[in-house]
């Protein structure tokens, strides 16, 4: 890290004592920052020229805007006529009514090559950690990021508290963002299984609205056990992968009297109904054409 603040001596570099995942590292910077807006970049991206204009024109334009994301696209696959969008993020993230998120220009297998089919700005349902823009006072409003989430999943849930609060999250496309991509947990790791899987367990309980939660999380439990049952099938590997989505249902419901406890809090600043929120929504994300 020297050599970048020999490069920027107008930086300013916080270490922390103890690894907080990307959520206690990113609530740390925005807890130092005092600019109306902030960009929450890993280190394996690479910022095309002019790529900030367009997110901070977006943001001025409309003070209801919280968040937006960049176009994001794989470092991997922009050489030639093919330009590959990214795994995380891609043209902007969505969310079906069971809490499964998924990605314009993202499919189940891959990704999409983009020609222009996501060119126009549009409200989505989430941003990338990969390559967010914030609206700081917004961020700080609705309480950060869930720290107990550790790494995955964060920006979603922080996301969705944002727009129950009444703000919107939009795609950015004009401004386009290079990512490495694995950089922290490989694709398919047991851990990045057992992150994911808990972290969106947590974030449904958190979030949805009461009247529909009860069978969701009664469909959603059976739905864990045919995800463990599939990963029984994927070699190497599977038996961990399984177990580790046990492991995820096990710890989400020991959690589940501190999330309440977030739950009353943010439901509590709810100001938009689920309707607003879910009515251009898949029910399944499989299930959509």
């Amino acid at each position: 890290m020297a050599p970048l603040i020999d490069d920027y001596p107008n930086a300013s570099l916080f270490r922390l004592p103890e690894n907080r995942g990307y959520a206690g590292g990113c609530n740390e910077g925005l807890k130092h920052a005092t600019a109306d807006f902030a960009v929450l970049l890993n280190d394996d991206t690479l910022p095309r020229p002019n790529w900030l204009h367009p997110l901070v024109e977006a943001a001025l334009a409309d003070p209801s805007v919280a968040a937006l994301q960049p176009k994001i696209l794989s470092t991997k696959r922009v050489a030639g006529p093919k330009r590959m969008f990214d795994y995380a993020g891609a043209a902007g993230g969505m969310l079906d009514r069971l809490g499964y998120p998924y990605c314009l220009g993202r499919t189940m297998t891959g990704a999409e090559t983009d020609r222009g089919q996501y060119d126009e700005p549009r409200d989505i349902f989430w941003a990338s950690g990969a390559a967010m823009f914030v609206r700081r006072s917004a961020v700080v409003e609705v309480g950060g990021f869930d720290e107990d989430f550790f790494m995955h999943m964060e920006e979603i849930d922080l996301a969705w508290r944002l727009q129950l609060a009444g703000y919107k999250v939009r795609s950015a496309p004009d401004s386009v963002v290079l990512h490495e991509g694995g950089a922290s947990l490989g694709e398919g790791s047991p851990e990045k299984v057992f992150f994911n899987h808990r972290n969106n367990l947590l974030m449904l309980l958190k979030n949805r609205g009461g009247a529909a939660l009860p069978g969701i999380l009664l469909l959603r439990f059976f739905m864990e056990l045919a995800a463990a049952a599939y990963y029984l099938t994927r070699y190497p590997g599977g038996l961990r992968k399984a177990g580790s989505v046990f492991r995820a249902m096990g710890e989400a419901m020991l959690l589940i009297p501190e999330t309440l406890r977030k739950r009353r809090r943010v439901q509590s600043m709810r100001t938009v109904g689920e309707h607003a929120i879910f009515s251009r929504m898949p029910f399944f994300q499989l299930l959509r054409r």
